[in-house]
């Protein structure tokens, strides 16, 4: 059953094009993740999907609703996590979530059993009466969502929910978004986070208000244009930059300590790569094939969009958390 219908949704702000012919279909109980760095057109599609922003041109439909025709329907069936929710600081986690429990008008029977049990899942039950203020960022998160929930949405919306909270809280909340699916509940989430990514059921990667690949982390992992050749070495900044200079009909990307060299021809490609370090006097550590992530897709899939320069991308802030666009 489709919960979400997009049909060449269109943002512009100016000579700007935000939003740029979207074309998507989301199914019910899926979660749906939207890709690409900042800049990119996550915020601007999830506003318009909720009626916060009108369209251009083009049409969308969320839970059955247009969301211009019917912007005032739509509030009634989704629950939207803007980047910076808004919690009140001075206001305890009961009644943050009682506050907007009021605002959805969610009846007072039953509501104290559905506090419970959101607070419950989220972990927040004993922190029930710490103000919002001095929860920590993932804490923050986590009540964000609940509040979200409060009104037993059809469709939630979540915009770079997990963006600055710690690895172990990240997966805490998307346990959390793992529980909602047995319930049916549609999840739209945008995120710069690779492993996020990897979670969803289907993601699209968006790049300046356009979807370059829509469809399961498997699948858009095959659109990738040749092999992978995973390169270690001292200085992998000099050396991505090197390969780039050296190597302009591949697509080379920095991931963390390591450097990603998308070529057509492995065996080729490895010879350039040695020479091209060797003649500057730069030692190999290691060089192999892997198999590709969502983000080497996402460098080959843009050098073929005309050779363009990458978005820029920003390192993990722990060893073992993955990249971020």
């Amino acid at each position: 059953m489709e919960t979400i219908r997009i049909e060449g949704l269109t943002k512009k702000f100016g000579a700007t094009t935000a939003v740029d012919h979207l074309h998507l279909s989301i199914s019910a109980g899926e979660v749906f993740g939207l890709v690409g760095p900042d800049g990119a057109g996550k915020t601007t599609t999830m506003r318009l999907l909720t009626a916060i922003l009108e369209p251009s041109s083009g049409d969308a439909w969320v839970a059955g609703h247009h969301i211009v025709k019917e912007a005032g329907a739509i509030s009634d069936d989704i629950g939207y996590m803007a980047q910076r929710f808004g919690l009140y600081p001075d206001l305890t986690v009961a009644e943050n979530i009682t506050f907007y429990a009021d605002i959805y008008g969610v009846p007072q029977k039953g509501r104290a059993e559905k506090v419970d049990q959101l607070l419950g899942f989220s972990n927040l039950l004993p922190f029930k009466k710490r103000l919002a203020g001095n929860l920590s960022g993932g804490m923050k998160q986590k009540l964000g969502l609940a509040c979200a929930l409060i009104h037993t949405p059809k469709v939630l919306f979540l915009d770079e929910p997990t963006n600055g909270v710690d690895p172990v809280s990240r997966r805490d909340f998307w346990r959390i978004l793992y529980h909602l699916l047995r319930q049916q509940v549609t999840i739209f989430v945008s995120t710069a986070y690779l492993d996020e990514a990897e979670r969803c059921s289907r993601v699209g990667l968006i790049h300046k208000g356009k979807l370059l690949a829509v469809g399961t982390p498997a699948e858009v992992k095959q659109l990738s244009r040749g092999s992978i050749l995973e390169v270690r070495c001292l200085e992998p900044r000099r050396a991505t930059a090197l390969l780039r200079q050296g190597m302009p009909a591949a697509a080379v990307g920095m991931f963390g300590d390591r450097v990603h060299v998308v070529a057509a021809d492995p065996e080729q490609a490895a010879q350039q790569i040695d020479h091209t370090l060797s003649a500057a006097g730069l030692a190999l550590e290691s060089l192999h094939t892997i198999e590709p992530t969502l983000e080497d897709v996402f460098v080959s899939v843009l050098s073929r969009e005309g050779g363009e320069k990458l978005p820029p991308r920003m390192q993990p802030g722990d060893p073992s958390s993955a990249s971020r666009l």
